[in-house]
């Protein structure tokens, strides 16, 4: 056996002779290992109260070697149904499905349509005369709007091109103009992504087809940037993706697949949602498979519909403005204008979602791999969203375009207290117990990337305990929200040293 082939096993072997744990994660780990409890309910491998608060103790966990603790880890369940309805967040004249982009910390950007300013409520219509203005953490000129916490910087102050503008704010509440970032022919803005100090701002042409590229290094100067041109040739019908980059900086796109479904009779949007990567954000893409699909029984029929603006816009590469699709039965949910997020590694889909037999809302999906394909989560409100998710002022914020937002402090819900155990004599019983402590999981912003964003675990730091023979956890959980989230403890850690 080679000298390194050695030296690894040695590691390997003595790694797992100091340090081991104890998990609880299956429904029948989680029957076999409680002891006791009151007001909670185990389904589905999860363990959540069965009305507002309830509490579990495990059974003791023997060892024949004291062990020394280190820490316990509690993870909750990724369906993320946390989310508090708030009055819109972004500015009041901004039109059109919001596209929201978070480059860091107190670095926030949303981009629109423009709507003319309006004057106050309570304030007679005229002319506005603007004002010098300061604002914290803006070293430039700025001038007053008749809109309320929304001011103009020179860029904002240059002739509107029809197409999308950029606003940012460094508190989500005060919102600086900085005017044009696509013209009038890229109207149909979609998403946006950060790489570096360039944003690579996407848009469909025509619209519903094929994402384009925009990508700018100044968005403060009131122009758009460089026109890449066609992005991503999709093959189907449809598109208003999402793009998210993952943390190899790979591109992924997210898009609509309009062939299973007359989508101009469900919101523009399909049961099917395409998938594909690319390296650099731009061709080549490489399709993967779907990353939802929630097709009903194809029925091998095939059907056609008109939509208003394919050939009107681009009559060169879209001749017919006929989509073709194939029937399935029975009637399909649909989904789309897709906007995408990753929290440590797990990956959130936000879109339109319109029901077979309901009004539109918003819905989200969830994976633990993009490469997977995602799971239903949950829905929340009424009317065309057109949403955009991002991670500012320690809070998520689900950004639409109807007059209501949603604010999330994470997938996290509260309220979880835990203790911990320790047998010291051997005996079968506990001899010190830790303080009652609150768990809960933390989010920050990882350097290189706007939507991938970190999580802390909810963990506990147990080193100051004895050492011991036996261990035992006692779990508090509270459903403190006023939404329709509560914990769902999804699985419990314990490790320890020899």
């Amino acid at each position: 056996m080679k000298l390194y082939s050695i030296i690894s096993l040695t590691l390997t072997v003595t790694a797992s002779l100091f340090s081991e744990s104890w998990k609880i994660k299956s429904q029948t780990e989680w029957k076999k290992n409680i002891q006791s409890s009151k007001g909670i309910v185990i389904k589905d491998n999860l363990v959540s109260p069965k009305e507002k608060a309830g509490h579990f103790k495990t059974k003791l966990k023997k060892f024949k070697s004291k062990k020394s603790l280190q820490s316990l880890t509690i993870h909750q369940s990724p369906v993320w149904q946390n989310w508090e309805e708030v009055p819109g967040v972004g500015p009041s004249n901004l039109k059109d499905a919001p596209v929201f982009l978070a480059k860091g910390p107190k670095d926030y950007w949303i981009f629109g349509r423009y709507d003319s300013p309006r004057p106050s409520k309570g304030k007679q219509s005229g002319k506005f005369e603007a004002k010098n203005a300061k604002l914290q953490g803006f070293d430039v000129p700025l001038k007053t709007t008749p809109d309320e916490n929304q001011f103009n910087a020179p860029g904002g102050l240059e002739k509107g091109l029809g197409g999308y503008h950029a606003w940012q704010s460094k508190d989500m509440k005060n919102w600086v103009h900085h005017g044009p970032v696509t013209p009038g022919f890229a109207r149909w803005t979609t998403t946006a992504e950060q790489v570096g100090g360039k944003t690579y701002i996407y848009y469909d042409f025509p619209n519903d087809q094929d994402p384009h590229l925009f990508i700018d290094d100044d968005l403060t100067d009131g122009k758009p940037g460089k026109n890449m041109g066609l992005a991503f040739a999709d093959p189907s019908d449809g598109s208003d993706c999402a793009v998210i980059r993952d943390l190899d900086g790979k591109f992924h796109i997210i898009y609509e697949d309009w062939s299973p479904i007359h989508a101009g009779k469900h919101s523009w949007d399909s049961p099917l949602a395409g998938h594909s990567i690319s390296p650099n954000g731009m061709h080549p893409f490489q399709i993967l498979d779907p990353a939802i699909d929630h097709r009903t029984k194809p029925t091998g029929k095939m059907a056609k519909y008109n939509h208003p603006h394919w050939t009107k816009e681009d009559p060169k590469r879209f001749p017919t403005s006929v989509a073709e699709y194939e029937i399935h039965q029975p009637e399909q949910d649909a989904y789309g204008d897709w906007a995408a997020i990753s929290i440590g590694g797990q990956y959130y889909l936000f879109c339109d979602f319109h029901p077979a037999n309901d009004k539109i809302r918003i819905a989200w999906f969830t994976s633990s791999d993009i490469n997977k394909s995602f799971e239903f989560c949950g829905e929340i409100g009424r009317g065309h969203p057109d949403p955009d998710i991002g991670f500012a002022e320690g809070k998520f914020y689900l950004i639409t375009q109807t007059a209501k937002d949603y604010v999330s402090n994470g997938p996290w819900v509260e309220k979880v207290e835990s203790r911990v155990g320790v047998d010291t004599t051997n005996n079968g019983k506990i001899d010190k117990w830790s303080e009652w402590s609150e768990m809960k999981e933390s989010y920050d912003y990882i350097k290189g990337f706007s939507k991938q964003i970190k999580k802390t675990p909810a963990r506990l730091n147990l080193a100051g305990l004895p050492h011991g023979y036996g261990f035992q956890v006692e779990v508090k959980i509270s459903d403190v929200t006023s939404n329709a989230s509560k914990p769902l403890i999804e699985s419990l850690e314990l490790s320890f040293k020899d």
